[in-house]
């Protein structure tokens, strides 16, 4: 087949998938997870049953579709930040923000769509992805002497993702923000007495 005609084809295959993903998250946000049917994705998304079909057996596998695409761009989100121009400790700083706000909108997840969205491997993978990044970044904190090298990148990364989870509880950003500031603050080196 031509390039033209093959780029055409995964483009098309591209907005059907995007669009039953959307469709999908806006039909669970309303009518809750029981509440949908591949019939009613199919209808509001604008395509046949056996289209959709074709791409998802079931509801399950286009809200895990949705939910690895959703992390997949937390992750890109979180690396631009890391790499963008700045002392460790400034890039350091927004990546642990932005980290926290990410918490904070996950726990919009109801209890039963969060039990099905975390259940699979994604979940792991971009949990170890995020904590080598966060190693990293920690790493040349150090080096520049605005980290703390009493205790391992490792040790200080498992510490930030899970002081940052707290943020998944609170409302406000003056909130969240805080909650940064006490995990940063945690992070700076230790002065000598």
């Amino acid at each position: 087949m031509p390039k033209l005609w093959n780029e055409t084809i995964e483009e098309h295959r591209r907005a059907v998938r995007d669009t039953v993903l959307e469709t999908t998250a806006a039909l669970v946000a309303e009518h809750g997870l029981r509440g949908v049917t591949m019939s009613r994705i199919a209808e509001q998304s604008g395509i046949g049953r056996a289209t959709l079909y074709k791409y998802f057996p079931d509801v399950e596998s286009i809200l895990m579709a949705g939910h690895e695409r959703q992390i997949t761009g937390h992750l890109h989100q979180l690396a631009e930040l890391r790499d963008r121009p700045g002392t460790p400790g400034e890039r350091l700083e927004a990546v642990l923000e932005a980290y926290a706000f990410i918490q904070q909108r996950r726990h919009g997840h109801g209890g039963e769509l969060s039990a099905v969205l975390h259940q699979g491997g994604h979940i792991a993978h971009a949990e170890q992805h995020l904590r080598h990044f966060l190693q990293g970044l920690l790493a040349e904190g150090v080096e520049a002497g605005q980290v703390r090298d009493d205790v391992g990148p490792d040790e200080l990364a498992s510490y930030c993702l899970h002081a940052l989870a707290g943020a998944g509880d609170l409302t406000s950003k003056a909130a969240i923000q805080r909650l940064v500031a006490v995990t940063l603050a945690g992070l700076r080196p230790q002065k000598c007495a």
